[in-house]
């Protein structure tokens, strides 16, 4: 077998020499990131008690993660086609205009809107810079590349939420999302050059796109989602039983053959990375809303917390092993299962912090366990493709969480008692991370029949 490299070197000094300037360009990337993930999560329940819109709260996550599904389908295309550059410029410039549109919102419904866009451009940035891992760098230091990715989080995590909450409170959580621009620029140049100079693939890829479907994708989840929250049931179960099927199949379209039974090899790594990432991120969106809005404490405890899970989930992508993504779910389960008990009256609310650690230990340990499995089994010249899949997969797993579990919290909410659609959020979350510890089993390749 031929591995899928672009740079002959097998040491990790390659990092350093040959691909100096695009090793830093990539870690700024995640740098950036990082500060606004951790940056809006801080202060979203400051944005609705300033805006209300409670059922729109998981909006503020699903949007984002929906249209990131376009980016990232544009972007592996495009990636495949002309190289890096492109897809990483427009990208930027959509990020842009989003946190100026969140920035300003008058209403939830706005902010919304300033996270889809924001979304957009989110989802071209993580698919570069696995096509660049793919590209650019001997199998052999991807490992070390993504424990460096991961400690990239460690600044944002130390600094991000600390400084968000004071900004949202002594400010205005506006701040958080405006005062990210000037860095925008900065990423720009510094990396734009390193992707320039790596130019397209030596076999330029060919045939229908999938943006289109990538679209449908989307506005489809987006309906059952929308069912989900909808105030009456009336309203929403139309909207599930029109988007559901049209889900279903743009997604069997746009994810690998088998990905959504779990066949064996690529498509289970897809599909355990996707559960992987509806588990803890379906609970994770709402950590901080069950702190501060249910729990009724105050905000510097999430930002104790994120800082605390930033540091963790470190520490798990540096201990990366084998059995990693088994490890990581496990441990993903049990902080879901944790932070439902939380909510039982009594329960001191340190145990929340220690759980979310808990669970970013976890993500720490099986997030790069997948993506590299999804790396190594990807064909020469398609890690574009393979790295499209795994991110849009991620994004759709993101977002029905999110979405799910902010639908469980107002069915919770009508039915009178916030605090239990909360808790039985969390056990959802947790459900979803024990039947992908099943997946992570099939991510071995069926055994070969001939051939070496």
């Amino acid at each position: 077998m031929t591995a899928a490299v672009a740079v002959p070197s097998a040491t990790g000094g390659a990092l350093w020499s040959e691909r100096r300037g695009l090793t830093i360009g990539l870690l700024m990337i995640i740098t950036l990131v990082a500060f606004e993930a951790l940056a809006v999560a801080t202060v979203m329940p400051l944005a609705r008690e300033d805006l209300g819109g409670l059922r729109l709260y998981g909006w503020a996550f699903s949007a984002f993660l929906l249209s990131s599904l376009v980016g990232i389908a544009w972007a592996g295309e495009e990636s495949d086609r002309t190289g890096p550059a492109r897809p990483f410029l427009v990208g930027l410039a959509l990020f842009g205009v989003g946190l100026c549109v969140a920035g300003a919102a008058p209403s939830m419904a706005v902010l919304v809107l300033g996270r889809a866009l924001q979304g957009l451009g989110a989802g071209v940035m993580p698919t570069v810079i696995y096509v660049c891992i793919g590209r650019a760098y001997d199998e052999s230091v991807r490992p070390r590349l993504m424990a460096l990715a991961a400690t990239a989080w460690v600044v944002p995590g130390l600094v991000g939420p600390g400084a968000a909450t004071a900004v949202g409170e002594t400010l205005s959580w506006r701040f958080v999302f405006v005062g990210l621009l000037p860095l925008l620029g900065f990423a720009a140049w510094l990396t734009l050059p390193a992707f320039i100079k790596l130019g397209p693939p030596a076999e330029r890829a060919s045939g229908p796109r999938k943006t289109g479907q990538a679209i449908a994708l989307a506005s489809s989840t987006a309906m059952v989602l929308g069912g989900l929250t909808a105030p009456e049931w009336y309203y929403g179960l139309p909207l599930v039983v029109a988007g559901l099927p049209a889900t279903v199949f743009f997604a069997s379209r746009l994810l690998p053959a088998g990905a959504l039974r779990a066949a064996r090899g690529l498509p289970s790594a897809i599909s355990g990375h996707s559960m992987l990432n509806l588990a803890f991120f379906g609970a994770d969106a709402f950590v901080p809303f069950a702190i501060i809005t249910v729990l009724d404490k105050p905000s510097w405890i999430v930002g104790l917390g994120l800082t605390l899970a930033t540091m963790t989930w470190t520490i798990g992508t540096w201990t990366l092993e084998r059995t990693g993504g088994l490890i990581g779910l496990v441990l993903v389960a049990l902080q879901s299962v944790v932070m439902a008990v939380v909510l039982i009256p009594g329960v001191p609310v340190g145990v929340a912090v220690i759980s979310w650690s808990i669970g970013a230990l976890g993500m720490g340990l099986a997030y790069p366990s997948f993506s590299l499995t999804v790396l190594s089994l990807a064909e020469e010249g398609k890690e574009g493709a393979a790295t499209s899949a795994m991110k849009l997969g991620e994004s759709l797993g993101n977002s029905v969480g999110a979405g799910v579990c902010g639908a469980v919290i107002a069915i919770g909410a009508t039915l009178g008692s916030e605090r239990g659609g909360t808790a039985a959020a969390f056990l959802v979350s947790g459900t979803v991370a024990v039947l992908a510890m099943a997946v992570a089993l099939r991510t071995k390749p069926p055994a070969a029949t001939g051939g070496s």
